[in-house]
């Protein structure tokens, strides 16, 4: 058995190193016999043996080209403007048709916000009606980030669903409450237009009498001190200013 052990070992031909990147040995050994054939070489490094074409000198038809770029002695060197980058001016990109609209109503209580809905058969996102399902009291007060959360959930849940027009009935009465619902819809694709209601305090007051449901009257001169009138700058794409009928003087 011990005979026949060594005898094995004897036969057995001893393997070629390992050549690989870990360990730096790399490629084909030159063939010490004369008489072996040479090693393989692909056959694109027979471009790199040829003679490189005197400057100025017309590329030959039909061959591909190895273009040499000169890297920058600077990692911090700017790039190279688009032209120069890509080969062509950049074009210009035609802008997107918006999925839909988005209409948020502006204005104090009693302005006609919700009047104006009803006439054109409209039912809105509103504060109010959310008020009512969640807490079955239109006049609860004490929740309010969590009812406008949800209204913002509500809408975001139609313009993932692309419906093409969707109203928004609150006050919105600053650029700060106006600006999540502009930067919502437009971040998903659709404009958004504004319906400020330019009604004057006085005859909102008188409205906010006859109605069931009463706003105190230090609530309604402390909103309409926050009252600002929409702008194109915050990205309105429409505005619709609405104005009460002047009466006429006797």
């Amino acid at each position: 058995m011990t005979k026949w052990v060594r005898d094995r070992q004897r036969r057995r031909k001893k393997k070629p190193p390992l050549e690989t990147e870990a360990t730096g040995r790399v490629g084909q050994p030159k063939p010490s016999d004369s008489s072996r054939p040479a090693p393989l070489q692909p056959s694109y490094m027979d471009h790199f043996d040829k003679p490189a074409p005197a400057a100025g000198a017309a590329p030959e038809a039909g061959k591909p080209q190895v273009v040499v770029e000169t890297q920058p002695e600077s990692p911090y060197t700017p790039p190279a403007r688009p032209a120069g980058a890509i080969g062509r001016p950049p074009g210009r990109q035609e802008p997107r048709a918006p999925r839909g609209v988005v209409v948020l109503a502006i204005g104090l209580p009693g302005s006609g916000k919700s009047t104006w809905f009803k006439r054109r058969g409209v039912t809105p996102l509103s504060s109010d009606l959310l008020r009512s399902v969640l807490f079955d009291d239109v006049e609860e007060q004490r929740y309010q980030s969590l009812v406008f959360s949800t209204l913002r959930s509500l809408l975001r849940a139609r313009l993932v669903a692309k419906m093409p027009w969707n109203y928004v009935d609150a006050t919105n009465l600053s650029t700060g409450e106006r600006k999540q619902w502009i930067q919502m819809s437009r971040s998903l694709g659709y404009e958004v237009h504004a319906i400020f209601f330019d009604v004057p305090l006085q005859v909102c007051l008188e409205r906010n009498g006859r109605r069931e449901r009463v706003v105190a009257e230090d609530v309604m001169r402390r909103m309409a001190a926050k009252l600002k009138a929409p702008a194109f700058e915050e990205g309105f794409a429409k505005i619709v200013v609405v104005k009460v009928k002047q009466k006429a003087e006797e």
